[in-house]
This record gives C-alpha cells, structure tokens and sequence, in this order.
C-alpha cells in the first residue's frame, strides 16, 4: 500500500512524510481499507500492533486521546493488575491536559515510564500489546508531542470508532466474549460464565459438543504451546449447571413495542432467533417438520457426538420463556409461507440443509436396494433403526463430517467391513480433523485419492462399487488440486451397501407460491448478509438456507442477527448496519490473529483434553465419547488462557 503516509504496524516502521518527491515507500504486509462505513473514509488507525497514518489531517494527540479513553473503558472489565487499573488513568490525564494546554515536558516522560511499567507487570494482552503505539508515538511523533506541551499547537478533535476484540472473539462466528467467560471459570465462577455466553447463544452444551472451533484455530497460546480447550470450556459451564439442578434466569427486556413472529425450523438459527426474541418480550411461535427439536442437528448428528437428551434439555429452556414449538407442521403441506407473512409481524426461515445431493455415477438412480443417502442414513440411525440391516459391507462415499459420521454409526451398528473413499487426500478433507482422528481410532478403512465410477448390482440389490484411482492435478475453483482419474487403475469393491455423503442441499419447497422470494442457483434465499432480511420485508432468513450447508454456530450467529433486524422492524426501525458490522468487515483485511507471532515470557504448559471412552469400548454403542472436563481440569485449563483482548481505534 502506498497511500500511507506513516506506519509502524507489526513492527514494520514505513515513513512517507519527507520528500515528495521521493516514491513512497509500501507497506507489505498490511491491506488497510480505503472506507470504513461507505461514506467515511479511513484517515488512520492505532492499535495493539501500532500506527497506520493516511491522512496528515489526523492529530495524533488527540487520536491517542481517544485510543486510551477506549483501552481505559475496556481496561476495567478486568480490574486485576494495579499499574492497569492506575496506569491507565493516570496517561488518560495526561492527553487531556495537553488538550487544554496544561501538559508538561515532565508529562511525556511520565507517559513512556507508565506504559513501560504496565507493559512489565500486567496479566493481560490490553496491558501488555495496549501500550505500543503510544510508544511510537512518543518517538516518531515527537515534534508533535513538544509543541502540545508547550502550547504551540493545540489539538484538533477527529471522528473516531473502537472496538474491543481478541483473535478468538473475531474467528468465532457469533462472537462470544472469550476472555471473559474463561476467565470467569478460572475464578469458579460457572454460573456466571454460563451468563456471559447466554448473553449471544442460549445452547452452550449443544456448541460445546459440535462446534468446529475456529476460536481454537486462532488461539495465540497456540503459537506457544496448544491452544486452549475453548469447546470443552464451554461444555463445562453448561453440564455443571445441569449437575447442579440450577434452573437458568433469564432476564427478559421488553421493546418498547412487541409482536408476534413465526420461526420456522427448530434447529440451532430458529432456536438462537426464538431465545433472543422472547428476551426481547416478543411472542414466538416455531414450526417443525421433526417430532423433535433440534433440525439437523437432531437428526444429523449421531448420539455418540451429542446427546438428545442435551438437545432436549437446552430447548425446554427456551420453551420455559415461553416459545411455542408445534411439531409435525410442514411449511408447504400443513400451511403455508403466505398464511404465516399474512398472521405475524415477521418470519423468520431458518430451514437446514436436509437432502444429500447426488453423486452423479452409474446406476445411482436405478433404485436398487443397499444404496443410501448419508443423511437419510443419519436420519434412521438417530431414530434407533439400521436402514438396511440386510447389508453387512458398507462403503460409505465422502470426505465431510457427514460420511464420517456414517463410517461411525456403521461400526455401532454391528456392520462387518466398512471402508470410507474419498477422491483427495486426507489433508484436504473438510470433516472435522478431531472426527476423523476418532474415526481413524476405531480402525475405519480409508481409502484416499479414490472416486467411484459406477455401482454394480444383481437382482436389484448393490453387489459392489467400481472406483477408480486418481492423482492430483493443478488447483481448482476451491483452490484445493483437482483429483484426475489413473488410467486403467479401475478396481471394485465388494459391497452389499453404498452409503452417498458427498454434500448436502436446501429443500425449498416451503416457497411454493411465493415468486418474489429471491433464491440463488445453489438453491439458497438471497437476503442482505447483516439484516437477515429478505426481498419480501416481513421474512427474514439465516442458517443453511441461507449460507448453504455451514457449521452449526454460524446458523446460531445468523439467527441471532436476524433476532434484531426483526425487533428493530417491529418497532419501525430503520435495518441500519451498526458498527461492528464495519469492524468485522475491517478485521477480515487487517487480520486480529498473527499465526506467526512469537509468544514471549510466558511458561508452556500442557492443555487439559477432555477424557474419551476407548475406542473398542465405544464402537459398538452410542455412548457418548467425549467425557467432558472435570472442574478441578476446567479451572486449570482456564489458567492458561492469556486474555488476548486488543483494543482498535480508527479515524474517519
């Protein structure tokens, strides 16, 4: 980038402001936006990793004035360290004197001492990246600083925005507050850890079992040892509050005007929009296909990864507040989308992505016995039935957790030879690496860099699989290498079931009649990314009929979004974008975790991994496998958490 005029961003110290006649020099490991909001420009920005100036327009006295009024804001949520809980305080008094003209140049050695003091004694990232740019500022702004104390310059108030983050805060997809609550837990404080995660998702237990973790994934203890047991963490708090008996509260804050709204799907986006919209003293009616709460992940997840009887527990809960779940109603059957739009203020669709879609090999439409989708095998095996319990050679076809969950269910089900293909190699399946390491546990037979080609049957009734060898070739639209066929490498496998698990897809039959609903080729309903609102007003949309097949905590996200864009339509508000919708979109180019940062003066120390049933223990039941932390382990694993809350502020 070579419109900065400063930078000293990760360290990298970039000066444009001498001859312009010289060629600016870029900044290369940065992309920093041009605008913030659509008519706001970004003039500068300074945070944990320093100071990126635009525009010579921004005083940089008064930017810090505001970036430590942001860090001091943020920094009492902790109050634990003392130089923090004065240091802070105490620099803040300093900018504001230099903005009434009362600073002394005693006052800029007492900046660099404290923010050196708290950068050497505080337990937390706030205190120990929050002072850095004040640093560079002190030295490559020290013209700047000498004519504030002096009174040759007075400061000029900007526009700014902040945001309080951390890497795991920014990966997860709802954005739970992930210092806090582990930090609570690392007090004892279960309860009120469970709180702080209610307060964006009402089903910790359920995410605490399935979630994919991407907060994990950007971890900074990471980068030292192992990143912390977040998903376990959260499990924790919510089977302690059920060890306990403890019945939850949940404090109930009418709008200033409410109304009625259908939700339709019990799933994780209708659950997490229900819960939000009762808290907001809303009337909430669900509508479910199922016998059963839950959607897919009720009927898609075996019991072995999460327990209906958890499932089960945590929507009661919702119910308690009073939402209404009728069961057996199919939108598109029993009523319709229209009935709904015309007897609420507002619809919420949050339908999963229910069918498997077709492999596209010979002989998969012929109808013969043994061939099964992977979700409907799910589907049957939830329900405590064997599909096809005739058959004893399984092959299942996939590379997602869905045919990972098929290999699995088939060992439980007593089935003797069981093999998974899938046309790359292990490193490029998408399933959960955990799923497939507890699969490969359980003696599943992999066979990578195979596709099938055509089912071969007798009498109606599968006999074998035909596959073919592949190789990798150069990358596709995925940006994964495209497997190609190996000439003459054909061979069959001797099977009496072929289970299909290749991707999955939306049923939007629920539609019907209503033209003007605008759908996408991958058979999705096209509604604004932020609002959840749809191209008909009163219907909002999210989870896998809108994203497509997603994780369960972004469907969860997603309901929770289109939980306020339906209040504030009830109420005739505008669906403004707020700010941290721009943040999220600034954190996605000027990126919170640095997976190549080096951790500093902090002792290693082992990460504590919930207990599994061994693996010939468990392949012939549903038990659950993951045990779950102890509470002397969660509290323990909670300790190593290194609190990595950053403070961003931008001028506009």
């Amino acid at each position: 980038m070579s419109d900065i005029i400063f930078s000293s961003w990760g360290r990298e110290i970039v000066e444009n402001r001498g001859d312009e006649e010289q060629e600016p020099v870029s900044i290369k490991n940065l992309d920093f936006p041009e605008y913030f909001k659509q008519d706001e420009k970004i003039k500068a920005s300074m945070g944990w990793k320093g100071i990126v100036l635009r525009s010579p327009e921004v005083d940089i006295i008064d930017l810090c004035r505001e970036y430590f009024e942001a860090v001091l804001e943020h920094s009492k949520t902790c109050d634990k360290c003392n130089y923090c809980k004065t240091g802070w305080e105490e620099m803040l008094e300093v900018f504001q004197d230099m903005a009434n003209g009362e600073a002394t140049e005693e006052d800029l050695e007492f900046l660099q001492s404290a923010a050196e003091a708290i950068v050497s004694n505080a337990k937390c990232s706030i205190g120990k990246s929050g002072p850095a740019p004040l640093f560079d500022a002190l030295k490559y702004f020290a013209d700047d600083f000498s004519q504030a104390v002096s009174g040759e310059k007075q400061t000029t108030k900007g526009t700014y925005y902040s945001k309080l983050t951390a890497p795991c805060m920014d990966a997860c997809p709802i954005h739970l507050d992930i210092p806090k609550y582990v930090e609570l837990i690392k007090d004892a404080k279960f309860a009120e850890s469970l709180t702080v995660i209610r307060e964006r998702l009402p089903i910790a237990g359920i995410v605490g079992r399935v979630c994919f973790r991407p907060c994990e994934k950007h971890c900074r203890r990471g980068n030292l040892d192992e990143s912390i047991s977040i998903k376990a963490l959260k499990r924790f708090v919510a089977d302690h509050e059920i060890a306990e008996q403890k019945e939850p509260e949940y404090e109930i804050a009418p709008s200033e005007k409410t109304g009625k709204v259908a939700i339709i799907g019990a799933g994780p986006a209708g659950i997490t929009c229900a819960y939000h919209l009762a808290r907001a003293g809303h009337e909430i009616t669900i509508y479910e296909a199922l016998d059963e709460p839950g959607g897919m992940s009720a009927v898609g997840i075996p019991d072995y990864r999460l327990p209906r009887n958890i499932l089960h527990a945590e929507v009661q809960q919702i119910q308690k507040m009073g939402v209404a779940i009728n069961y057996g109603q199919t939108i598109g059957n029993d009523l319709t989308l229209s009935q709904l739009e015309n007897e609420f203020d507002a619809v919420f669709i949050g339908i999963g992505a229910q069918d498997s879609t077709k492999i596209g090999i010979e002989g998969e439409d012929q109808e013969y016995q043994g061939v099964i989708p992977g979700l409907a095998y799910l589907r049957e095996v939830n329900a405590g039935a064997d599909p096809y319990p005739q058959g004893k050679k399984v092959v299942v076809i996939g590379g997602g957790n869905v045919a990972i969950d098929c290999v699995r269910c088939s060992l439980r089900t007593g089935k003797e030879d069981i093999h998974l293909v899938y046309r790359r190699t292990r490193s490029e399946m998408p399933a959960d690496e955990v799923e497939i390491h507890d699969a490969e546990e359980e003696q599943v037979q992999f066979h990578f860099l195979t596709a099938p080609v055509r089912i071969r049957a007798e009498e109606g009734k599968v006999v074998g699989l035909e596959c073919i060898k592949m190789e990798l070739g150069e990358p596709d639209d995925s940006g994964r290498p495209r497997p190609v066929p190996v000439e003459g490498s054909e061979f069959v496998f001797d099977c009496d079931t072929i289970i299909s698990a290749i991707g999955q897809q939306v049923d939007l039959a629920l539609l019907a009649g209503m033209d003007d609903v605008q759908t996408s080729p991958w058979k999705t309903i096209v509604v604004d990314e932020y609002t959840k609102q749809s191209s008909r007003p009163k219907i909002f949309v999210a989870g896998d009929c809108e994203t497509g097949p997603d994780a369960l905590i972004t469907a969860c996200a997603g309901g929770r979004r289109a939980s306020h864009s339906i209040d504030r339509f009830i109420n005739g508000q505008p669906l403004d974008y707020d700010d941290s919708h721009y943040f999220d979109k600034l954190f996605e180019t000027v990126k919170v975790f640095d997976p190549d940062e080096e951790i500093l003066k902090v002792e290693s120390k082992p990460r504590f991994k919930p207990g599994m049933l061994p693996p010939e223990t468990r392949k012939s039941n549903f038990d659950e496998v993951e045990q779950g932390l102890s509470a002397q382990e969660a509290v323990a694993e909670a300790e190593r958490c290194l609190r990595c809350y950053q403070v961003a502020t931008i001028a506009v």
